[in-house]
């Protein structure tokens, strides 16, 4: 995992407000999709910036993708930032 990686995904409205929606638990793309107004090619765009940075992990359950929030990827990232302010010092 690269930071610039994670902070590009973390760029976009959208991909936070997935982030938000899965804080809440494990959701399938047909349930998160319900959230947005955008076509599903378009959030399956997201989706796959999220998985490459690996702020979601996804797995198939029957014909459903379900995804889950990797908050360990969201730790690390924030803790690379603290570490930079530390350097200054």
């Amino acid at each position: 995992m690269s930071i610039n990686t994670v902070f590009e995904a973390l760029s976009h409205p959208v991909r936070r407000k997935v982030l938000a929606l899965l804080k809440s638990g494990p959701m399938s793309a047909g349930d998160l999709a319900g959230h947005f107004d955008i076509s599903r090619p378009t959030l399956s765009v997201h989706f796959a910036k999220l998985k490459e940075a690996d702020l979601v992990a996804v797995e198939r359950q029957g014909t459903s993708l379900i995804y889950h929030l990797n908050t360990s990827v969201l730790e690390q990232a924030l803790a690379d930032v603290l570490s930079l302010k530390e350097q200054d010092k």
